[in-house]
């Protein structure tokens, strides 16, 4: 067994061990498909990445590294929250950039940008490719869910290398209370995001001595501590039992195509801040822009929780 950097980072919060975990080995060289894939699955963790050098092409195109993505069900072709943490993980790692302020990923959609953004790391979203939900799909799609064909305001099956069938429903409430069918999820094979604008900040405060219950905007009782208020504007969750996991904390790619096609349906601003992670005690914020050129950036904080070595051969 062979001895490699590891690093566990938890992605799109700025206080460790509330948003999304993603475990990097930082050198993924002459590892096998099934060793990565067995890793995965044993870290049981949404994501699991292997940095790699870059391919002959992407070093020519200016790649920074290569990055190969796995959950417990299988390798992804592009994962947004595993592309924040493994840059952080790369740069602590001693990567270094070619360009000031800039990363260069590989992956399986081909090169991502990352940018440092005002102190906050960013990735340029992929182009994300749209269709309809099948209307076959819709009434079992709704039943699994328990949602109500008219609290759907919008829906639409997005993919910028996941995909994802997704659901703009009628409230914030309405998503924070859903308890899905996963089974029914899971043999239907798709993975399913849903939104909603926020009303009002999710209410959290900081307490060093002892849990206090507190409401969000839906009046849902939490307990929560050594947290902040962290206001959003649009509250998001994602099912993936087809991948492996009841509900992802906090996604990057499904927030990444969300955010493209609610900017471009003038159902969201430019500029926003979605939250996730609320039902799993999480406290996750995706921050969002759109330039002016129309690339839609995806920003995130991120904490460095565990680092050292992992034995993998």
């Amino acid at each position: 067994m062979i001895s490699r950097k590891f690093m566990q980072v938890d992605v799109f919060t700025s206080q460790a061990y509330w948003g999304n975990p993603v475990a990097v080995v930082l050198d993924g060289t002459g590892l096998s498909d099934s060793a990565m894939q067995r890793f995965a699955r044993w870290t049981q963790l949404s994501e699991t990445t292997f940095v790699l050098p870059p391919s002959p092409k992407g070093q020519a195109d200016g790649a920074d590294y290569r990055l190969r993505i796995f959950t417990p069900g299988g390798e992804l072709p592009f994962a947004g929250h595993p592309t924040l943490g493994s840059a952080r993980a790369w740069l602590d790692g001693g990567g270094q950039v070619q360009q000031d302020g800039v990363i260069i990923q590989e992956c399986g959609v081909g090169l991502v940008r990352i940018e440092n953004q005002e102190g906050r790391w960013a990735f340029a979203a992929p182009p994300t490719q749209k269709r309809a939900v099948p209307t076959d799909m819709m009434a079992p799609l709704l039943s699994a869910l328990g949602v109500e064909a008219e609290q759907v305001l919008a829906s639409q099956i997005l993919n910028n290398g996941p995909e994802w069938w997704c659901f703009l429903l009628d409230s914030a409430e309405t998503v924070q209370h859903l308890n899905p069918d996963h089974l029914a999820l899971k043999k239907m094979g798709v993975k399913v995001g849903v939104a909603a604008p926020s009303g009002s900040p999710f209410l959290i405060a900081r307490s060093n001595r002892e849990s206090r219950a507190f409401s969000n905007a839906a009046g849902k009782s939490r307990l929560q501590s050594d947290a902040v208020v962290q206001p959003m504007d649009l509250e998001v969750r994602a099912f993936a039992a087809a991948m492996g996991i009841l509900e992802d904390p906090v996604t990057g790619s499904l927030n990444a195509s969300l955010a493209q096609w609610l900017i471009e349906e003038k159902l969201m601003p430019s500029h926003y801040v979605a939250g996730q992670g609320h039902a799993l005690g999480r406290q996750g914020r995706v921050h969002i822009q759109q330039h002016g050129s129309g690339q839609v950036w995806v920003g995130g904080d991120t904490a460095v929780c565990i680092e050292g070595h992992v034995a993998l051969d």
